[in-house]
């Protein structure tokens, strides 16, 4: 957990690992996930480096195991996920993975092959069946129709006019959304001369490619001449229709529908013994794929780092780098002698000198990876930069909640985040692929927080649902005002407003004990006396939150020895800020405490003093709040201006005092900070610029050259970005009083258009009870819809914004890179 607060310590190393044992040292760093590794063949083509073929090897495995896999999810069946840790297998193992791999694509490729045959011979024999038995029977000639065809019989019986005339046959198979077309274009080619019937199947047949069912339309057609012959069958060829030999004879077509039949009942038992041998096949692959995908892809990501090492100029042992934490290099060192103990020859790491900036190293777990996530998103801290992460845990909702303070809102957030909690180990959550789902899933415990906070803030604002609670008596007596005032029946029936006067003894009481008190919910002037107090009150929590930002600075200063900025920035930041808005923060609180209820009429205006403090003016109708007000005021804005000179000269001058003192021949060479890896020399003389230079800078004194014209322009920049921004930033944090005050008015809004009107409508507990149920669901569904997500998004964009831009960039320059180790945490 120390770590939270800034990056760990993270060194770059050096492995030499042994040719024979590199392949387990890599795995088993893999496994634990301690070290980065760099590329030291940037230059080397992708082609050319040592392990590419092994590279090759698993990808073409891969490609056979998408093939499987797709074959699997075309039976319907899931492939269930790997039991237990699986470790990259020993190279020897590929070659039987790839054989064992080949074979099952083998045989699926020839049992699919065979079932896609015999589905199609089944499915021809099923048609011609269809075809022979629908009973077709046409007329040997056709009369003049209206139509486009006659369903009346074909053939005259024995003895007729036409005995003589040979009719030839074409009998077939068709598509139903092909039949109309079909039967059109033979009219109109034939001329007419043939007579065609068609007929739709009685069953569906299952379509041999995709095994739907399907039905299809039947045809038969029977014309005169060898010309009209040709012309059909070239149109049925065209339109892909399955045309079968058609036996005129009644026996003879009785005798093939037999034959047909029996070869149907052959090739299904066939087809079923080929059904059942596909399913063995397919659980083998069950069985047998998901752990080879993980072992595979293990396998190529430890040949994609072998190849970023380079070879020794032996040959016997291959040496990489990496960036790994200080603490880790223990468990480091000997996970390596572990893997390289078959081999004869230890593995060796070791730490060594590097003038670049490392990685920032983070550790989180479930509860503080939400904050974190919100941090880096802004941008990485640099290394061992102070991280805004733990203060945000409490800010964040804290900010939040100002904005969304409810007790009933809060409680419902704080409910949904508590179940996510709680049923955070189950599978089907976690396995959850909704986008929306995900989201609220990772920040839970974050919205946790700020349901939590929200309750409190509502207690503070004495809010639920935008009704008022009585948990104290309140400090107001409206008896004693009647008592004392002489409200009679008619003052009263004159005047509905009353006022109730704290100067009148027993009216006020004292203040209420938690937060605000419920008889301001009656009173009309409750939103001016609101905005009064929320407005001061996003005052103080603003210059509180950016004096601390502030602070936060002095800690990279100290850590990184940066001790002249303390004197030359630090310093008079805070003069700055506290000098004029932290004496606005002063005043606001003097006041609340001097000024009483009785004298609230007679209070002076804090509005009029903060402009005259900067007009070096006195209003005489604007009486003081303590002897030497004035002098007090111009003392602090002479201070302040003063602050601005030195904030903008002061570090530039004083760093080219120290860049001309390093150039002198003192014959000892420049000091290094305590990491070794940072020294504490300007970011302008390593060229890095101003912002750079609060962390500290890479790179030699000696070799570095001195700009004292970016220096000054850079700081210029800072010294205008921070004088400007308190002024910006102290008005940005009255977000806290607008937003606050408009989830109050939405709430009461909705109360009164929606839930006060169905209390209304119905006197009678029975009507009141039916009423009720669909107007509580209208009230629950928006309050969901526009109080807790619409509302709660907008308050989560503010507060995101007061840590982004008021808050971090006091201290926070979020350029750094995050640590990533070579891990198999995703293969897994």
């Amino acid at each position: 957990m120390g770590s939270m607060f800034r990056g760990e310590e993270v060194v770059l190393v050096q492995f030499f690992l042994p040719t024979s044992a590199a392949y387990s040292c890599v795995s088993q760093l893999g496994e634990l996930g301690l070290a980065e590794f760099r590329d030291l063949n940037a230059s080397v083509s992708a082609f050319q480096r040592r392990f590419v073929g092994d590279v090759r090897r698993c990808e073409e495995l891969e490609k056979t195991f998408m093939f499987l896999q797709e074959e699997v999810r075309r039976a319907g069946l899931v492939l269930p996920p790997p039991e237990g840790r699986l470790l990259a297998p020993p190279p020897r193992d590929l070659l039987r993975i790839q054989e064992e791999t080949d074979r099952l694509a083998r045989e699926l490729r020839d049992v699919r092959g065979n079932q896609q045959s015999l589905r199609a011979q089944l499915h021809q024999l099923q048609l011609h069946s269809a075809v022979l038995g629908q009973g077709h029977h046409l007329p040997l000639a056709a009369a003049p129709m209206d139509g486009l065809l006659e369903r009346s019989p074909l053939l005259q019986p024995p003895g007729g006019p036409h005995q003589d005339l040979r009719v030839n046959f074409v009998a077939g198979a068709v598509k139903p959304t092909k039949a109309a077309a079909l039967e059109r274009l033979l009219w109109r080619a034939c001329r007419g001369f043939l007579i065609a019937s068609f007929r739709e199947t009685e069953q569906q047949l299952e379509d041999p490619v995709t095994g739907e069912p399907a039905t299809w339309m039947t045809f038969l057609i029977s014309y005169w001449g060898e010309q009209i012959g040709q012309k059909i069958r070239k149109i049925t060829d065209c339109f892909h229709c399955h045309v079968f030999p058609f036996v005129e004879q009644e026996e003879g077509r009785l005798g093939t529908l037999q034959q047909l039949q029996q070869q149907s009942l052959e090739l299904q038992e066939v087809l079923g013994e080929t059904e059942r041998f596909l399913s063995q096949v397919l659980g083998r692959v069950q069985q047998l794929l998901p752990p080879w995908q993980v072992q595979i892809r293990k396998m190529k990501a430890v040949y994609l780092v072998l190849n970023q090492c380079s070879m020794s100029a032996t040959h016997k042992c291959l040496i990489a780098e990496g960036w790994c934490a200080s603490s880790d290099l223990p468990t480091l060192q000997q996970v390596l002698q572990d893997s390289s103990s078959e081999a004869g020859v230890s593995a060796v790491v070791h730490r060594i000198p590097c003038r670049e900036m490392p990685p920032t190293l983070i550790r989180t777990n479930r509860f503080t990876a939400g904050f974190q996530g919100i941090v880096d998103a802004y941008g990485v801290g640099r290394y061992q930069e102070v991280n805004p992460a733990p203060y945000t845990i409490i800010t964040f909702p804290f900010l939040f909640a100002v904005m969304f303070g409810d007790v009933g809102h809060g409680l419902l957030m704080f409910l949904f985040a508590l179940a996510m909690v709680l049923a955070e180990n189950r599978p089907a959550v976690k396995a959850a692929q909704n986008e929306i789902w995900q989201t609220f899933f990772s920040g839970r415990y974050l919205l946790l927080l700020m349901g939590l906070f929200s309750v409190y803030t509502g207690f503070i604002y004495n809010e639920c649902f935008s009704r008022a609670t009585t948990i104290f008596p309140s400090g107001w007596s409206v008896a004693a005002m009647a008592t004392q005032s002489g409200w009679s029946d008619a003052f009263l029936a004159e005047h509905p407003l009353l006022t109730l006067d704290p100067a009148v003894s027993g009216v006020f009481l004292g203040p209420y004990p938690f937060g605000i008190d419920p008889v301001w919910s009656l009173a009309v002037n409750h939103l001016t006396f609101l905005n009064s107090f929320k407005m001061k009150m996003s005052i103080i929590l603003g210059v509180t939150h950016m004096t601390f930002g502030v602070v936060l600075g002095v800690f990279n200063h100290v850590h990184f020895g940066q001790w002249h900025r303390l004197l030359l920035e630090t310093l008079p930041e805070l003069i700055f800020l506290l000098g004029l808005f932290g004496y606005l923060v002063f005043l606001v609180i003097y006041k609340w405490l001097c000024c009483s209820a009785t004298s609230a009429a007679s209070a002076p205006s804090l509005l009029i003093h903060f402009i005259n403090m900067f007009l070096f003016s006195h209003s005489p109708t604007n009486q003081s709040l303590f002897p030497g007000q004035e002098g007090v005021q111009s003392a602090l804005v002479v201070l302040a201006l003063a602050t601005v000179p030195v904030l903008l000269l002061g570090t530039p001058l004083f760093l080219r005092w120290q860049h001309r003192r390093s150039l002198r021949p003192t014959g000892r060479q420049p000091e290094e900070d305590k990491s070794g890896i940072l020294d504490s020399s300007d970011a302008s003389v390593a060229g890095w610029g101003s912002d750079e230079e609060k962390v500290g800078c890479l790179g030699d004194r000696e070799e570095a050259e001195f700009v004292l014209s970016e220096v000054l322009m850079h700081q210029a920049i800072h010294t205008i970005e921070f004088c400007l921004g308190c002024i910006s930033n102290t008005a940005s944090y009255l977000r806290l009083w607008a937003l606050s005050l408009a989830h109050a008015q939405l709430s009461e809004v909705l109360w009164a258009m929606v839930m006060r009107v169905g209390l209304r409508m119905g006197h009678e507990l029975g009507v009141a009870a039916v009423v009720l149920v669909p107007i509580f669901a209208a009230f629950a569904g928006l309050t969901v819809a526009i109080l807790l997500v619409m509302e709660g998004l907008s308050a989560f964009l503010h507060a995101l914004r007061l840590h982004w831009v008021e808050f971090q960039n006091k201290f926070y320059l979020g350029s750094g890179y995050k640590l990533s180790p070579f891990t198999f945490a995703e293969e897994d």
